[in-house]
């Protein structure tokens, strides 16, 4: 019986088709596209990178008096960040590359910060010792990093491949990654980044941790004094216990604060006030849309003028009409400048020519931009007979930039507002133009926007003797229902790029 059976099953064998796999069905079988592959492995190779750095790519270094924590972190447009909790925090611009650099201020050290303040003299070591110290920390980053990148990605490349060949070859991608990244850093760094930061938080309250307009073009070499500057500052911060420092005035510096386009809001007058208590203000110069409709029942709005604790120098705005002009010229404390007229105040020579439109009249006929050229030619007109007679202008006013731009080559700079949003341009005969964003907001405006108007003001620092632009801060607030704060450090092209002279001796003329 049982051989017929396994002839049948022999039988029943031979008449099933063959499974064996011919070169047609090998060729039908799908395959993997190389770009997804390439795609998958990019993937695995930054996170797992971004893991390995987010894990055990830190740093704990001392830095001068204080304990801080270097990390690096996946970032779009580079740069450097300090951290200096609770008082806010500093950026640098200082290179281009996919990555970021994170300065964690921990702590004081309070034995090595006490040391300091009982042997001043020893802050004149203070530059090499933090010089080395973020050099050990940078090297020690640099290994520490790339061991970090490489055992993410090795690690998250065995996890998704399961194949340590594969897994390997992910963590070569991310040190090479790594290595380009920091090619990119070294060939865009850029050492005089930290003459220009950017505060925020309680730190911008702070102009001093940069120190004064005259001592940071004059004092110091760019880079390292600098950093020595700004460690020995944080440690005067946490001395007083996280209580700002007042900042101290530079007897050779001449503070303007330029406001522009407040719009009738009430609130630029306080942040007017302070600006001009906490930077010690010398003279207020406001390049006019003060108002929004320039009628007589808005004339209450200027009062607060008389208080602002420094002159008021003013120009009229395409929102201010000749009603507002001649409130204002009767207000004490207040400087009116039109059609060329000047004043000496604050140990400068300032002029001015208002706006020759008046825009919320719809019933008179507007000029437009040759109206404010004609307008602008006639205040340099008026800037070179002041030169002819001796009495040089130092600052130019105009509410229009068109009509600023017209006075280039008579006078060093120039003032304007109108755009609602910041310009600093050499024109091409040397004089520099500052157009200054609106300090009230955009005024009523600001609830029309889908987001509200950042409220902008500038701290400009001229020297004394030669009335020439040394710095300037540019101070931005949230605007309405925002409560944050930047200011940012900027210098003329000039004084990065070229020697600085010796610091100068305000002298007094016979």
């Amino acid at each position: 019986m049982a051989r017929p059976f396994h002839a049948a099953a022999a039988r029943v064998r031979r008449l099933r088709p063959s499974r064996s796999r011919t070169p047609a069905a090998v060729g039908l079988a799908p395959a993997a596209h190389p770009w997804r592959r390439a795609f998958v492995m990019l993937a695995v190779v930054v996170l797992g990178a971004w893991l390995g750095l987010l894990v055990v790519g830190s740093v704990r270094t001392p830095v001068g008096p204080m304990d801080t924590t270097m990390t690096l972190r996946p970032s779009v447009s580079g740069g450097t960040k300090i951290n200096v909790s609770p008082l806010g925090a500093l950026e640098l611009d200082s290179h281009h590359a996919p990555v970021r650099l994170d300065v964690d201020v921990d702590q004081l050290d309070p034995e090595r910060s006490q040391a300091l303040v009982k042997h001043p003299e020893r802050l004149s070591g203070l530059q090499q010792e933090v010089t080395d110290d973020v050099a050990s920390g940078t090297r020690e980053l640099a290994f520490r990093s790339c061991v970090a990148v490489v055992s993410g990605a090795t690690a998250l490349g065995l996890v998704v491949y399961r194949r340590p060949r594969r897994a390997l070859a992910a963590g070569g991608l991310a040190l090479a990654l790594l290595a380009a990244s920091g090619v990119s850093a070294y060939a865009t760094w850029n050492p005089k980044s930290v003459l220009e930061p950017k505060f925020s938080g309680l730190l911008s309250s702070a102009p001093s941790v940069v120190g004064d307009a005259r001592s940071i073009v004059t004092e110091f070499d760019v880079y390292q004094q600098e950093l020595a500057r700004l460690v020995t500052n944080v440690t005067k911060l946490y001395d007083a216990t996280s209580t700002l420092p007042v900042y101290q005035p530079d007897p050779g510096t001449i503070r303007v604060l330029h406001v522009s386009d407040i719009h009738l809001n009430p609130a630029a007058w306080h942040i007017i006030a302070s600006l001009v208590e906490q930077y010690e203000i010398d003279v207020i110069i406001d390049s006019g849309d003060t108002m929004d409709h320039g009628t007589a029942a808005e004339n209450g709005f200027l009062d607060p003028v008389r208080d602002l604790g420094a002159p008021y120098v003013w120009v009229r705005g395409n929102h201010d009409s000749k009603v507002t002009q001649a409130y204002l010229e009767k207000t004490r404390n207040a400087h009116v400048l039109d059609e060329g007229d000047a004043v000496d105040v604050a140990g400068l020579r300032i002029a001015g020519t208002g706006d020759p439109q008046f825009t919320p009249d719809r019933a008179r006929p507007r000029g437009g931009k040759a109206a404010e050229q004609f307008a602008g030619m006639r205040l340099a007109s008026a800037l070179r007979d002041q030169k002819r007679a001796g009495t040089p202008v130092d600052i130019a006013v105009a509410h229009d930039p068109n009509a600023a731009r017209e006075t280039d080559g008579t006078v060093p700079l120039v003032l304007a507002g109108h755009l609602h949003h910041r310009v600093n341009e050499l024109l091409p005969l040397g004089t520099r133009l500052k157009v200054e964003g609106s300090t009230g907001g955009g005024g009523l405006r600001a609830v029309q926007n889908e987001k509200p108007e950042k409220v902008r003001a500038s701290v400009l620092y001229l020297d004394r003797s030669t009335r020439h632009l040394q710095a300037w801060d540019e101070i931005t607030l949230g605007g309405l229902g925002l409560t944050t704060a930047e200011v940012g450090r900027h210098l003329p092209e000039e004084n990065l790029t070229s020697p600085s002279p010796s610091p100068s001796v305000p002298t007094t003329s016979p």
